[in-house]
């Protein structure tokens, strides 16, 4: 499909209410078709095979997690959120109390042959609230360069951003085993409106996998390890859960091809067969695998190429198959002249924004001027009204996407039920370029001139383009923009606060939860990498995570919203348009607006001349 430009239909999308899920699809007769290959592109390499970590929360680490495992539901192209019934079921047992049934099939088992049951759903419970921690992330430390935790100060400590009285948190009782091993059943303390996509609420790293990786010396058998998990979870055991979350929080971070097979366990049509750190990593089809929907290729290599000019040409070149990133004017022009490459535009679940550091001894740290909240407040304000979001629309997005607007909310999409009703009240329209409006707000806080360092991805093209115009811009009101662009940027933002003021990035969704922005803007949030705290913000999203009334949702949402750019932390520019290009030697290719983007129905990519069966 040629298009003259990234044509994109209205989004619906919106984070402010939870579409109901559906049935999969009846299972369709496949067969992985022998010596095929199919070989993809992302931008950024694998590191962490546990994404429900605070180091693993990343897109290049779900590709690769969503290829090898399943789950009770996914994410579609629509997008919605589809139930998928080959692998289990879960039901509402109660409304009061919440009370949800989580039940894997029959015969799913690991790629070692171990059943998947109850004992990694309990694992996964486990992990994801603060029931069975022993230390508090105060008293851990952490590496410096990747964030990885390096002293549990000899207690358990899972890393995955849990908070007390939040998402799966409110599951306070250890979940009750079916007689049979394979359900489990939580029990909510108080109603939570986004349970059905709750982080932790499924089957994450297998628990047996886990436990053999902590206790090396015990030789233990699946079934073995499983038991004595589970035991040590219900006797709330921390002699034992110490070292299993140590293993949790650490062993599944590589990028080379780890010795320990229980490293790569999978649960789905593919396992990790070899893999190269900043290169690729190769899966293969599991020939055991009956749960689900087959794959017809034999072998998927996803190969890391971080300049989006590089991936074209990779794809000129038959080295690739399926490309993906955030295309300039320029680099569409280039794929609407390839031959035998079929593309399609689309706008992402993702939005370009700029985020201050409010607690490293920067320009818009309070404890630079000696604790005056105020002064660092009028810093922050004057730097957002030098950023030229209008500038950086019209002459890097509108080229692609002439339809595309600003982004005037950091909760909802836009075109969204919800958007304009926020953006009437949340504030951020005001965020306009006004150089002497900045310039006066510097006079008046006795600082006339600020140097900013600005972080963003090294070797992005179109990133380089917008801090060439903030730079621009914030030196007409004496706002001196130093590149502090990294190769690791991501990895940077949570690890190295002191080495940048400003970040330029754009987040991804991963699900239409309603409080799924809470864990950006609470204190000490999963994703708030700034040190952004306000008590009027944390209890709203709070109260946001019980509340089932639509009406009252939005109300709570765009009443945080504008508390958050009152605060001047962040600002929302545009709404990503992707390019996803494929050669047409693969069908069945459909690009989804949420992670994991195009990954989301691999076993239906073909080969376009067919072939034989295995």
């Amino acid at each position: 499909m040629k298009l003259r430009r990234l044509a994109v239909a209205s989004a619906t999308i919106t984070t402010g209410a939870l579409i109901l899920s559906g049935c999969a699809a009846p299972q369709q007769e496949s067969e992985v078709i022998g010596g095929t290959e199919i070989r993809v592109a992302w931008n950024d390499t694998f590191r962490e095979y546990n994404n429900l970590t605070a180091t693993g929360n990343a897109t290049a680490n779900t590709n690769i997690i969503y290829l090898a495992n399943k789950n009770f539901n996914y994410y579609n192209d629509v997008p919605e959120l589809v139930r998928d019934e080959d692998f289990g079921t879960y039901e509402v047992e109660s409304e009061d109390p919440l009370t949800i049934k989580y039940t894997v099939n029959e015969d799913v088992t690991w790629s070692d042959g171990t059943p998947v049951d109850a004992a990694d759903m309990l694992l996964n419970w486990a992990a994801n609230t603060t029931h069975v921690q022993t230390v508090t992330e105060d008293e851990v430390t952490t590496d410096e360069e990747t964030g990885a935790v390096t002293d549990q100060a000899g207690g358990v400590f899972f890393n995955s951003g849990a908070t007390e009285g939040q998402g799966l948190d409110l599951v306070s009782e250890v979940p009750e085993i079916s007689d049979d091993g394979r359900s489990l059943t939580y029990v909510y303390d108080e109603p939570y409106v986004d349970w059905e996509v709750a982080t932790g609420s499924g089957v994450g790293v297998s628990a047996h996998g886990t436990m053999q990786l902590a206790f090396p010396d015990e030789d233990y058998s699946g079934e073995e390890a499983k038991e004595a998990l589970i035991e040590a979870i219900q006797n709330n055991d921390a002699a034992v859960l110490a070292p299993v979350s140590e293993s949790w929080n650490n062993d599944y971070r590589f990028s080379d091809m780890p010795e320990e097979p229980q490293k790569v366990l999978s649960n789905g049509a593919y396992t990790i067969t070899d893999m190269v750190a900043e290169q690729y990593v190769e899966l293969t089809a599991n020939p055991d695998f009956t749960w689900g929907e087959k794959p017809k290729y034999e072998k998927i290599t996803v190969r890391v190429i971080e300049d989006p000019q590089a991936q074209i040409q990779a794809l000129q070149n038959g080295e690739v198959d399926i490309v993906a990133g955030q295309p300039t004017a320029d680099l569409l022009q280039q794929v609407q002249a390839l031959d035998g490459i079929e593309f399609q535009g689309q706008s992402e679940g993702t939005y370009e924004h700029v985020d201050v550091q409010v607690t490293n001894g920067g320009p818009f740290d309070p404890a630079t001027y000696g604790g005056d909240e105020a002064k660092a407040a009028l810093i922050r304000e004057a730097f957002f009204k030098t950023v030229p979001r209008q500038e950086i629309l019209d002459k890097l997005i509108l080229p692609l996407q002439e339809n595309a607007e600003l982004r005037n909310s950091v909760v909802f999409v836009p075109g969204s039920e919800n958007y304009e009703a926020s953006v009437e009240e949340n504030g951020f329209p005001e965020y306009e370029v006004d150089i002497e409006g900045a310039t006066a707000l510097l006079a008046e806080a006795g600082v006339p001139t600020v140097d900013v360092r600005v972080l963003f991805a090294q070797g992005n093209t179109r990133r380089q383009q917008e801090f060439e115009l903030m730079r621009q811009s914030a030196a007409q009101a004496g706002i001196n923009l130093i590149d502090a662009s990294s190769a690791t940027w991501g990895v940077d933002l949570s690890t190295k606060a002191d080495a940048y003021d400003a970040a330029l990035f754009g987040w991804q969704s991963t699900s239409l939860a309603v409080g799924e922005s809470g864990p950006n803007y609470q204190t000490g949030g999963l994703n708030n990498y700034y040190g952004w705290s306000n008590p009027e913000i944390d209890a709203l999203f709070d109260e946001l995570q019980t509340q089932t009334d639509p009406d009252e949702q939005l109300e709570t949402l765009i009443e945080a919203e504008t508390l958050i750019a009152d605060q001047y932390w962040t600002v929302p520019i545009f709404q990503f348009p992707g390019l996803t290009a494929w050669s047409d030697t693969v069908t069945n290719v459909k690009p989804a607006t949420l992670s994991p983007t195009y990954f989301w129905n691999y076993w239906e990519w073909a080969p376009a001349d067919g072939g034989e069966s295995e």
